[in-house]
């Protein structure tokens, strides 16, 4: 078993979607090991977002984060962070497979419901921003 990361975003918070994707999560075999909700500021989702600051979507992904809460979750399951990318769908709902996550609650590219790390590297990185190592040791990690 292994871990990854995921952010329900604030477009699927709003929206009320939350459920159902902690549903769809569970139901393609992950479980839920830590998750709070918060509301990023600034200075969190940029260094959070960090790695796209060069990008031309930094500054708008920046201000799409920081617009509502959102809900970080540690997942488990066998080699979590490719079968979550898996679960997901690509970033754009439109060539999303049928059944994902983001063909089913995202609204476009930029409002994609949620985040999932990309290597077990990020993965690791991305929970100790969210989570203690007090907070991973009391869940046996």
């Amino acid at each position: 078993m292994s871990t990854t990361l995921a952010i329900i975003k604030p477009d699927a918070v709003s929206a009320g979607k939350a459920g159902k994707i902690f549903a769809h999560l569970e139901d393609n075999g992950f479980r839920v090991r830590a998750l709070r909700m918060l509301r990023f500021s600034r200075e969190q989702a940029g260094e959070f977002y960090a790695v796209h600051r060069e990008r031309p979507f930094y500054g708008e992904l920046v201000e799409f984060m920081t617009s509502g809460p959102v809900i970080p979750m540690v997942l488990e399951a066998d080699d979590a962070v490719s079968k979550l990318r898996e679960a997901i769908g690509a970033t754009d709902p439109a060539e999303a497979a049928d059944g994902t996550i983001r063909k089913l609650y995202a609204e476009s590219i930029g409002r994609n419901a949620i985040h999932a790390s990309d290597s077990d590297e990020n993965a690791a990185r991305e929970i100790g921003f969210f989570f203690s190592e007090a907070e991973r040791v009391a869940l046996g990690r």
